[in-house]
């Protein structure tokens, strides 16, 4: 007689992405585990079930993992003005005057403007909305989360003057062209003056925005997403929610970066639940290299006598470091230019000294120099994300000059960790996984551009780039023993697509759609 089960899936195409990155036709799952893969006949001998899905050769893989994400931060952002591919300052302008007369408010934000897509490729100034809002604070974020335009109005509120000098970033002032004073532009620390006015969301904003997150994240095939920088409030938030049953997605929570919810969770200790896991802090080396705020040991290329900036004091890295290293905490750190890279590289070496498998990671680890690739042979695992190098191509020569060489260069750093974690940093950039897929293997953007590929030889395989978005993404979080990979014992995330990305022609696979997203053997 054959066993009954929750689910069993047959005639499918399942890359299980185990030691052997086996390929199979068929699984049963029960109690929200797989407990048999196998062929169809196999399962179809074995096992029965109310809900049997014939999935008529299409391709399955485990559920994806995004390494490095803002989940929060994209579902408040979908109460935002969206700005991102607005193609120059009027376009934003006039995003910003629709929004407002559609839904009138008393701090008017936007997020995702980028100077680098416009015709003129410079910061813009606050003189036009100065104009139109004279009365309303306007704050506007660069796509990156790493600069803010802002108006007159939002700079009163805020304090903000002439005088005003705030470490580890940029009030940034011009004198030409008709324009003389603060031009609005805030890069990295200064910014955290506007964010001090501005209002903070409700209740029910919040619900909302994780809600929104998580609609937009399972529609894409995503299982589990590590925000990179939440605070306690909201972690608590989520897994309230998800203990109630009105959230789905597995979150791997880092705990930002502020000394009362960092001494907070390290006293707790890791907390650990079917669809949370916090045991990371979420550190900022430095700034990004759109904004020209990613720490460079030399001189930008394209702007003499200036090197970035480091949002935390080394002196602090270096402390939190030691401090983390004492506790189950993992040690996740933003670091964008080669400068701020070998700082964080240099702690994470000093404290790790006999101690094993800590996983800690630099997130990003974008631009590396010198003989600095070597610290990753140490245990620690590079965190990035394939679409900002087709996202910066186009510029990054410009700023790094030959440094480029050293930058987006996945497959060195894979070769030297051994392991390599795959995300997308959404809204930073788009939240799908299969721009990441094709970024990461292509490295060219949807067009085709740059022929034949962006720095080839930094490409990942089809397989090692499904690895990085699972298996690899899952122990980067401690994770590998219950997600990651398509087993009898893990949980049953997986999800079923309209066409194989392991073997369609490159440019298809932007083009993917992820038809069911199963989450513990559950359709969400």
């Amino acid at each position: 007689m054959k066993e009954k089960v929750d689910l069993v899936i047959v005639n499918a195409k399942v890359y299980t992405v185990d030691d052997s990155f086996s390929e199979a036709q068929a699984f049963a799952v029960q109690d929200g585990k797989f407990i048999a893969v196998g062929t169809t006949d196999e399962i179809r001998d074995v096992y029965t079930s109310d809900q049997l899905i014939d999935a008529d050769g299409r391709a399955i893989t485990p559920g994806l993992i995004d390494a490095h994400c803002h989940f929060y931060g994209l579902g408040l952002n979908q109460q935002l003005v969206n700005l991102v591919g607005t193609k120059s300052f009027d376009e934003v302008l006039e995003r910003v005057k629709e929004f407002h007369v559609a839904n009138p408010k008393s701090f008017l934000r936007g997020r995702g403007w980028d100077q680098n897509d416009w015709d003129v490729k410079e910061f813009p100034t606050k003189a036009e909305l100065d104009t139109i809002f004279p009365d309303i604070p306007v704050a506007l974020e660069r796509v990156d989360g790493h600069a803010y335009l802002v108006n007159q109005k939002a700079l009163d509120m805020a304090g903000i003057d002439w005088s005003t000098k705030v470490e580890g970033g940029e009030i940034v002032k011009k004198w030409e062209n008709g324009y003389s004073g603060i031009t609005g532009v805030l890069v990295d620390n200064p910014m955290q003056l506007i964010d001090s006015i501005m209002p903070s969301p409700s209740l029910n904003d919040k619900i909302k925005a994780l809600k929104d997150a998580e609609r937009i994240s399972l529609n894409h095939g995503l299982t589990t997403v590590n925000d990179a920088g939440l605070d306690r409030n909201t972690i608590e938030l989520i897994d309230s929610l998800q203990q109630a049953g009105e959230l789905s997605i597995k979150i791997y929570a880092m705990v930002s970066n502020n000394k009362e919810d960092v001494d907070y969770y390290i006293n707790k200790g890791p907390i650990k639940t079917d669809r949370l896991n916090v045991r990371s802090v979420k550190v900022y080396g430095d700034g990004a290299l759109g904004s020209r705020g990613a720490a460079l040991k030399e001189e930008y290329s394209d702007l003499p006598n200036h090197f970035g900036a480091m949002i935390t004091p080394v002196d602090e890295i270096e402390a939190l470091a030691e401090k983390l290293a004492r506790s189950e905490y993992q040690m996740n750190t933003h670091a964008i230019g080669d400068s701020a890279n070998v700082a964080v590289l240099r702690a994470y070496k000093k404290v790790l000294q006999g101690k094993e498998d800590r996983r800690w990671k630099i997130e990003h680890a974008q631009i590396l120099t010198d003989n600095d690739f070597d610290f990753f042979e140490s245990g620690i695992i590079p965190s990035v994300q394939p679409t900002h190098a087709t996202s910066d191509m186009y510029w990054a020569e410009d700023r790094l000059g030959d440094r480029v060489k050293g930058a987006y260069a996945f497959k060195t750093l894979l070769n030297k960790a051994g392991t390599i974690a795959l995300g997308t940093d959404f809204p930073v950039e788009d939240v799908s996984p299969f721009l990441t897929f094709y970024a990461a293997v292509a490295r060219q953007d949807t067009s085709g551009y740059p022929k034949g590929g962006f720095q080839m030889e930094e490409a990942l395989t089809r397989e090692e780039t499904l690895k990085g978005m699972t298996i690899w993404a899952a122990y980067s979080n401690f994770e590998e023993e219950e997600k990651g990979s398509i087993e009898p014992g893990k949980s049953a995330d997986f999800v079923i697509y309209d066409k194989d990305m392991m073997t369609i022609p490159l440019n298809e696979i932007p083009t993917i759609k992820a038809e069911q997203t199963f989450i513990d053997g559950i359709v969400r």
